[in-house]
């Protein structure tokens, strides 16, 4: 049997230094562990991937070290710290909201929550996807959850805040994870790729990152297929051609003929791009996209909000300045105009290729109007 670990289970964090993209709320946790001024119950909402459960365990292995270091860090060779590593710590308990939701799971819990820590000073319960809980489980968890005995800290994590009743809202302290910068996850990639003996090109890792919207775990599994995929030596192309991303070379070319009011280099171009199999909805956001970078980049303060690679955001600097800011606009209207019709067309391809002839005449139009 292989000893293959994925890279989200084998390099998930294990301290809150290490945890990727949420500073804010790690240094927070730190220092209430370090003043003794932690609530009786945490909700830490978020979408997938972001943390929420990891960081949950790092503080529950936290409170309970004997020996945190300065930096209130575990110190992982203290009693508490071997028993929550090695998965028999009897004073952190977690619960999988999903699969035991209803009063008896619950009724369960509230026993454990009566008995005394075994070692260290607290008893952790950790909920995950708690907002799949009963209406009735809810109810039977308030009381617990307002007035719990001075030992239990309740950490519940879920990716849909707004399905949670406001009573149990009103009782927690709650914590929003935000999505993980692009920046963030490709530079993490780069660390792992490192440790893992794989070379691989910044631009490849940057992809890799936006592809994951967000979510680390998803960055981490895709790293994952693309090392199955390309080996130990990982490139650009390599990377779109396994996710099946169109280039960023395709709608520069694109963006060239349409200023050289080429309609059949434009046609010629998206016949290549359906010859390689692209989806035409896919092609029309990517397009309303690269054209919002355009518009971004005609100021050089906001030219930093691309999540792109440096020598692409450069590309998109230089090409800024060879279309005026209106034209862009309008291009955008037209592309989004397009988006919304796209399902409701009976010959999509066609509505793509007329919107491709408009974005041709937009230049000559702007000069008839302004000889």
């Amino acid at each position: 049997m292989s000893d293959f670990i994925v890279s989200a289970r084998k390099y998930r964090p294990q301290t809150f230094d290490t945890v990727v993209g949420q500073h804010a709320i790690t240094e927070t946790l730190k220092k209430g562990i370090q003043n003794k001024h932690l609530a009786q119950a945490f909700l830490f909402c978020g979408s997938r991937g972001v943390g929420k459960t990891t960081t949950a365990r790092i503080l529950a292995k936290t409170i309970n070290c004997f020996n945190r270091s300065e930096a209130i860090e575990a110190c992982d060779t203290c009693d508490s710290c071997i028993s929550f590593n090695t998965g028999n710590s009897l004073n952190v308990f977690e619960l999988d909201g999903a699969s035991n939701n209803s009063v008896d799971d619950i009724r369960n819990l509230i026993d454990q929550v009566r008995i005394l820590p075994q070692l260290g000073t607290h008893k952790i319960f950790i909920i995950d996807e708690v907002h799949m809980l009963s209406t009735n489980a809810f109810n039977a968890f308030l009381k617990t959850l307002e007035e719990p005995p001075k030992h239990a800290i309740f950490i519940l994590a879920t990716t849909e805040k707004h399905k949670i009743i406001p009573t149990i809202l009103s009782r927690c302290q709650i914590f929003d994870f935000g999505r993980i910068r692009v920046k963030d996850m490709a530079e993490h990639l780069a660390q792992i790729s490192l440790k893992e003996n794989v070379s691989a090109e910044n631009e490849a890792l940057h992809i890799i990152a936006m592809k994951a919207d967000g979510s680390l775990r998803d960055a981490l599994s895709i790293f994952d297929q693309i090392v199955t995929f390309a080996g130990n030596k990982i490139s650009y192309s390599d990377v779109i051609e396994n996710l099946n991303i169109l280039d960023y070379d395709y709608y520069f070319k694109l963006t060239e003929a349409i200023e050289k009011e080429d309609i059949s280099a434009t046609l010629i171009i998206l016949n290549e791009i359906y010859e390689k199999g692209f989806d035409g909805h896919n092609f029309i956001i990517g397009l309303a996209e690269h054209y919002r970078n355009l518009l971004v980049c005609k100021d050089e303060r906001s030219a930093s909000l691309l999540e792109v690679p440096e020598a692409i955001q450069q590309r998109f600097i230089d090409l800024s300045k060879e279309i005026d800011s209106p034209r862009i606009l309008r291009t955008l209207m037209a592309i989004s105009k397009t988006d919304t019709e796209f399902k409701s067309s009976k010959n999509q391809r066609l509505l793509i290729e007329v919107t491709l002839m408009l974005l041709c005449s937009l230049k000559q139009e702007n000069e008839k109007k302004n000889p």
